[in-house]
């Protein structure tokens, strides 16, 4: 899984809650990077899990958009 934009920003708002509390501005969008990032994963999750069950159904052509969908969503990231 590529390291993505929000990823990086998150980081980078821990980095600085270690050192200083955070701005308003800075805690908004340490929450939003939050949200954003249970989305996505909650998103690569089921694409996963339906790729199991694709797996154990031996339905391959299934498995395969699930595969290409799974493809997308990592490479372009949120």
């Amino acid at each position: 899984m590529p390291i993505l934009p929000v990823h990086e920003r998150l980081a980078e708002l821990w980095v600085i809650r270690s050192r200083r509390p955070l701005t308003d501005a800075e805690e908004m969008d340490f929450a939003h990077c939050l949200e954003v990032n249970a989305s996505y994963i909650r998103q690569l999750a089921h694409l996963k899990n339906l790729s199991l069950l694709a797996a154990m159904t031996n339905d391959t052509e299934w498995q395969r958009e699930i595969s290409r969908r799974i493809g997308k969503l990592t490479a372009e990231g949120i």
